[in-house]
């Protein structure tokens, strides 16, 4: 298995993610190769007292990237992971952000 931080790039933080935060659902960027069970693997190893009972995952497109009228390039793609955690359970390192 792969090292937990290859597959845990960093988290993402919006207003949604804030909102999904609420009902106990975390979400990553990951690497683009991990598949779910990686993703569960990791988040267990990296929050050692959580149990992940859901993980979704989605690929955000490359979009264009503009410079005046023109475009100059594209922003790269990612992977999104949407981790769902056992019911009561929270990560504290997310809390008050």
């Amino acid at each position: 298995m792969p090292h937990v931080y290859e597959v845990l790039r960093r988290p993402v933080m919006t207003e949604r993610n804030t909102e999904l935060m609420q009902q106990g659902r975390y979400t990553f960027e990951v690497a683009s190769s991990a598949n779910k069970i990686q993703i569960k693997e990791a988040v267990e190893k990296a929050f050692p007292d959580v149990t992940v009972m859901a993980v979704n995952t989605m690929n955000v497109h490359a979009k264009a990237r503009r410079q005046n009228t023109r475009i100059r390039g594209f922003r790269t793609g990612w992977k999104k992971a949407i981790v769902t955690l056992a019911p009561g359970q929270r990560i504290e390192i997310f809390e008050g952000v």
